[in-house]
C-alpha cells in the first residue's frame, strides 16, 4: 500500500471523526411539539391586550418617574405588585444607589433685538444659573465640531448655541450622529470660556416641545448651565442670526444636585422546569424623564416584556430554563441600574444564557438579529420561521446589546436584538409628548408576540448560545 493511499485513508478517518464529532456536538433543535407551543403562545399574544393594559396601568397610576423622585419609589412598588398580580413565580428587588438631580424652574428669552420667549428644557445633570439667570450675546455653531475648532476669543463670555439637526431614520441611526452635542456641548463651550450652552433638541419633531436628556461634565473643566431648545425655537434663532445682528439671550435654570437616593432593579421570574438556575433575560427600564409619562421610553418595554413572560406561563408550558424579566432602575442618567445588576451577578454569567431588551418605543418589530456561534445557527433558522408570520425578517449575526444590556454584554453574555420601527420615536423621545395616546395597542401586541417567541424558544433550546470567539465588527 502506497504512502499516498495511507495518507488518504488517514485523511478520511480523521475527517470522519470530525464530522461525527460535529454531529455529536450539534445541540438538538426544538421538537415539533415545542414549535407547536411557540405558535400557540404567539397566537395568544396577538389576540391579547395585556401589554397595552400593563402600559396603561403604569402611565396612569404612576406617570412620570424620574430617578430619585417620589414617583421612582411609586414605580418600584407598582412593579412589585404587578409582577405578583401576574403570577410570577419569584419577585424581588435589588438596591441601586445614586446621586440625584433636581430640574427646578427653566426659562429663556431673546432680550434684543427681537424680544420674545423661547421654549427650553434643562439637560439632565446640568448646574443651575442662579436665581437671576445669565444674560449674554449668543454665538452660533452649526455643529459640535465647529465649536471645538472655534477661537476661544469668539466664545468667551457668551452663550453658545449649537444647531445641528438630527436625521430621521427607521433604526435610530441619526441619534448617535447628533447626540454628542447634548452630551459634551457644555464641556466644549466651557473650555473656550462660554457661560452657558443651548443646543437644538436631539429629536426629529417640529413641535414646540424641547427634548431633555443626560449631559456630562469633565472633572477638569468648569461647569456651565446647559439646556435644549425646541426645534422650532432653534430654527427661529437661526433665522434671526441670518440677519447679521447680535442676539442677546437670557437663560434661567433652577437645576441643582439633590441628595443620594436608593432605588431598585425590580425582577420577576418564571421558573424553569429542568434548569431553573439558567436564565433567559428580557426587560426594559422602569424610570423615565419627568416631562411626559414615559409611555414609549420605556413604559412600552416594561409592559411588552412583562406581558410576554406572563402569556407563556398562561399557556401552561413547561420551559427548561427560567425566564427573567428585569426592570432596570435609572437607565436615563447613566445605566445605573444595569451596572449594579451586572456587578451583583458577575459571578453568574454562565447562567445568563442570553439577553434582549425592549427600549426603542412601541413601534412594530420588523427585524431580528442574533449573536451566536455557527453551531447554533440552525436554531436561529428555526426562530426565523417562527418570527416570519409576525412580519419580522432576519437580520445578521452581529447583534449588539440594548442600553441596559451593555454591562452584561461587556462581561461576555450573548445578546439578541428585536428591531422596532423607530421612524417617529425621536418625535416623542424625552419630551412632554411621550404619553399613552401615541401608542398603538396592535403594535404592542405584535411586540409581545415577538418577545414571547424569543423567550420561549431560547428557554427551551438545549444549546448554550455562546458568543462567537471572533465577532465581526
Amino acid at each position: 500500500m502506497s504512502t499516498k493511499i495511507l495518507a488518504y485513508i488517514s485523511f478520511i478517518m480523521v475527517n470522519s471523526v470530525i464530522i461525527n464529532t460535529s454531529f455529536a456536538e450539534q445541540p438538538a433543535l426544538l421538537t415539533e411539539q415545542q414549535l407547536k407551543q411557540v405558535k400557540q403562545v404567539r397566537q395568544a399574544a396577538l389576540k391579547s391586550n395585556l401589554g397595552y393594559e400593563i402600559l396603561e396601568s403604569l402611565t396612569t397610576e404612576v406617570g412620570p418617574r424620574m430617578a430619585g423622585t417620589p414617583q421612582d419609589t411609586m414605580a418600584v412598588n407598582w412593579a412589585i405588585a404587578k409582577f405578583k398580580a401576574l403570577g410570577f413565580d419569584k419577585v424581588w428587588k435589588e438596591p441601586v444607589t445614586f446621586p440625584t438631580w433636581v430640574r427646578g424652574e427653566e426659562s429663556a428669552e431673546v432680550i434684543s433685538p427681537f424680544p420674545q420667549p423661547l421654549h427650553i428644557t434643562a439637560l439632565g445633570g446640568t448646574v443651575g444659573t442662579g436665581k437671576n439667570g445669565v444674560m449674554a450675546e449668543l454665538v452660533h455653531f452649526k455643529t459640535l465640531d465647529d465649536l471645538k475648532k472655534a477661537d476661544a476669543k469668539d466664545v468667551k463670555g457668551k452663550i453658545v448655541f449649537v444647531s445641528n439637526k438630527m436625521e430621521r431614520t427607521k433604526n435610530g441611526a441619526g441619534y448617535g450622529k447628533a447626540v454628542a452635542a447634548r452630551g459634551s456641548g457644555a464641556v466644549e463651550g466651557a473650555k473656550k470660556g462660554a457661560i452657558a450652552v443651548l443646543i437644538r433638541s436631539i429629536g426629529t419633531d417640529s413641535h414646540r416641545m424641547p427634548h431633555t436628556g443626560l449631559m456630562r461634565y469633565a472633572d477638569d473643566v468648569i461647569k456651565i448651565p446647559a439646556a435644549a431648545l425646541s426645534n422650532p425655537d432653534a430654527d427661529q434663532l437661526v433665522r434671526m442670526l441670518e440677519r447679521k445682528i447680535k442676539l442677546k439671550i437670557k437663560l434661567v435654570l433652577g437645576a441643582s444636585a439633590g441628595p443620594e437616593f436608593t432605588s431598585y432593579n425590580v425582577i420577576g421570574e418564571m421558573t424553569g422546569s429542568e434548569k431553573p438556575d439558567e436564565v433567559v433575560i428580557l426587560g426594559g427600564h422602569l424610570d423615565s424623564w419627568d416631562l411626559g409619562t414615559g409611555a414609549v421610553d420605556d413604559g412600552a418595554g416594561v409592559a411588552i416584556t412583562m406581558a410576554a413572560a406572563k402569556l407563556i406561563s398562561e399557556q401552561k408550558i413547561k420551559h427548561r430554563r427560567s425566564i427573567r424579566v428585569i426592570l432596570w432602575a435609572n437607565e436615563e442618567q447613566g445605566l445605573i441600574g444595569a451596572r449594579a445588576y451586572a456587578n451583583a451577578h458577575k459571578n453568574e454569567l454562565d447562567q445568563h444564557i442570553i439577553g434582549a431588551e425592549s427600549d426603542f418605543g412601541a413601534g412594530r418589530i420588523y427585524s431580528f438579529s442574533s449573536l451566536v456561534t455557527e453551531q447554533d445557527l440552525p436554531f436561529i433558522d428555526q426562530m426565523e420561521s417562527m418570527f416570519k408570520p409576525l412580519g419580522i425578517s432576519r437580520g445578521n449575526n452581529k447583534a449588539g446589546p440594548g442600553p441596559d444590556l451593555i454591562p452584561l454584554y461587556a462581561l461576555g453574555m450573548p445578546v439578541f436584538r428585536l428591531a422596532q420601527d423607530g421612524t417617529d420615536y425621536f418625535d416623542l423621545h424625552h419630551t412632554a409628548d411621550d404619553t399613552l395616546d401615541k401608542v398603538d395597542p396592535k403594535a404592542i401586541a405584535q411586540n409581545v408576540a415577538a418577545y414571547s417567541v424569543y423567550a420561549l424558544m431560547t428557554a427551551q433550546y438545549e444549546g448554550g448560545l455562546k458568543r462567537p470567539q471572533k465577532e465581526e465588527k
